[in-house]
């Protein structure tokens, strides 16, 4: 079970993750950073791992690891749907991981301040 203060880390996620633009991606470190926890970026996971049945929608594909893996990809309903929901958004991914990682990589302690 969840304390209160999980599930508003969570929520506090999930905003952020809903602010990630089309075609960008962002590191489960860097939405924990941004949200003033370093060192949550496995709670950040865990959010996203939860975020698929979250209303309104949670783009949890935009979320990778820091070096741009797809390791999130075994929550997707399907192996590769992480995948082909990043190239229909133009990201390129090669061997489960994004190309052109820095072109993409959208910060939110930069971008949201």
């Amino acid at each position: 079970m969840y304390s209160n203060n999980t599930y508003s880390f969570f929520d506090d996620v999930f905003a952020v993750v809903r602010l990630i633009p089309f075609g960008r991606v962002t590191s489960y470190g860097a939405i924990a950073a941004y949200l003033g926890s370093k060192g949550s970026s496995r709670m950040v996971g865990w959010a996203m791992n939860a975020a698929h049945s979250i209303t309104p929608r949670v783009p949890a594909h935009r979320v990778v690891n820091r070096n741009g893996l797809l390791t999130g990809k075994i929550h997707f309903s399907t192996p590769h749907q992480m995948q082909e929901l990043l190239e229909q958004e133009n990201i390129i991914v090669f061997e489960d991981k994004v190309e052109n990682f820095k072109k993409h990589f959208w910060d939110p302690s930069i971008e949201l301040h």
